[in-house]
């Protein structure tokens, strides 16, 4: 594998967020509109946008829908993970694999040198890493033997 891929190689620049006081069923709204599995928790400053949390549809699912609590009275902020893993830009994709395994999560916001949003790695954005690493080694293993019998006939 390739050691000097890194976070921000292979991070996904285009990131859906919300606010710690948007409404939770907004935030459900927004996640079903663009597709996604969570939202990054940002507070907007004057070095950008900094993560303060996530959100996913399993944190909805567990603290709201599984406890039957009224949705309409909750806020982003009431339901979020607050204790996040991120990455940095310059990180391995090694490296944040290893924290996904470690902390059981399959996203992690990438922030930049101001702790700034840059984008988010999802075990899917990994996945297609390797597979596009073990493609590669597929390709070279299939050649081996034609370049052999071309040197040595």
């Amino acid at each position: 594998m390739n050691r000097s891929m890194t976070a921000g190689d292979v991070c996904s620049r285009q990131v859906v967020v919300a606010s710690k006081d948007m409404p939770l069923g907004e935030a459900a709204r927004v996640m079903r509109e663009r597709h996604v599995g969570s939202l990054v928790v940002v507070e907007e400053t004057g070095a950008g946008r900094v993560v303060v949390g996530m959100l996913t549809d399993r944190d909805i699912v567990t603290a709201v829908v599984a406890k039957d609590v009224n949705a309409a009275a909750l806020r982003v902020d009431d339901v979020m993970t607050r204790d996040i893993v991120s990455a940095r830009e310059s990180d391995s994709v090694l490296d944040v694999l290893a924290a996904m395994r470690r902390r059981a999560v399959r996203r992690v916001p990438v922030v930049g040198p101001k702790d700034e949003l840059v984008g988010v790695v999802a075990a899917d954005d990994v996945l297609g890493f390797i597979a596009d690493e073990l493609r590669t080694l597929v390709q070279a293993l299939v050649a081996q033997p034609g370049r052999e019998q071309r040197a040595r006939p």
